[in-house]
């Protein structure tokens, strides 16, 4: 039976992509800094689907625990044959503000951890001649909306790259790139999304089921629904002066006083993967 193992696995988009894949009949391990929340999700999914689910603490913002998701994927006995690198977290401090800690601790989770663990699958797939690797970006890649978008547009540059290298191996790369998905991270990031027209919104299981069905196909770009393909061409093919005003009204937006940002206690990050 084939495994496939997804970080930030509990919440959101990644935990859409556990009950997805295990209803395909996939054994899953599902990676998160909260053991008692693992649990629960796993108990869960083998409860709905029968199948095996193994757990593995880890905060992917620290290199000793990203090492040792890494010796899990390249482990021989137990191979992995799908790796969707999810966690992540929203952050929401300018450039020239607070803590750069902040910035680096994202370099950390969402950059530096999607490489470890790209390769890693990459090493062990290769020489099986087949598996998938999907790393979660987001349509900010085509934006200017501050380290969040820039760490975004390297994970969509850095996936593309590994795609062209891995070209005929028999192994698949894909980008996926949702845009506004109703999950928690927004309320739980303080971030106002009164503003965001209802069309704009996407479920995370349709996300989840396009993004796989582009896995299916071996596309490498992976934009879930019409709406957000159509806006992602007009992000990629206007001047970036209009992107740039664009950006700016979001940003300010998104940092206005609203009822889901007062009285955050977390305004500046929020972790998406426990």
């Amino acid at each position: 039976m084939a495994t496939a193992l997804v970080t930030g696995g509990t919440s959101g988009i990644g935990a859409q992509f556990a009950r997805q894949l295990a209803a395909r009949g996939f054994d899953l391990v599902l990676v998160a800094r909260d053991e008692e929340r693992l649990d629960a999700v796993a108990a869960e999914l083998h409860a709905a689907s029968g199948i095996h689910v193994e757990t593995l603490r880890a905060d992917l913002g620290d290199r000793s625990d990203v090492d040792r998701v890494a010796r899990r994927i390249e482990d021989p006995d137990r191979p992995i044959d799908v790796v969707i690198n999810n966690a992540g977290f929203g952050v929401h401090q300018g450039f020239t503000e607070g803590d750069p800690a902040v910035h680096d601790h994202a370099f950390e989770v969402m950059c530096r951890a999607v490489l470890v663990l790209s390769s890693a699958a990459a090493r062990a797939m290769v020489p099986r001649g087949s598996g998938t690797i999907l790393n979660v970006s987001s349509l900010q890649t085509y934006l200017a909306t501050g380290s969040y978008a820039a760490i975004k547009a390297w994970v969509t540059a850095f996936t593309q790259g590994l795609a062209v290298e891995l070209h005929g191996t028999g192994v698949t790369v894909t980008a996926l790139l949702p845009g506004w998905v109703s999950t928690e991270w927004h309320a739980r990031a303080g971030v106002r999304t009164s503003s965001i027209p209802d069309w704009l919104w996407t479920e995370p299981d349709v996300v989840v089921r396009l993004a796989l069905r582009d896995v299916d196909r071996g596309r490498v770009i992976s934009i879930p629904t019409v709406r957000y393909r159509v806006l992602g061409w007009f992000a990629r093919h206007l001047p970036r002066f209009t992107v740039r005003w664009i950006s700016r009204r979001l940003t300010a937006r998104r940092r206005a006083p609203g009822p889901q940002s007062v009285g955050s206690e977390h305004p500046v990050v929020d972790r998406k993967d426990d």
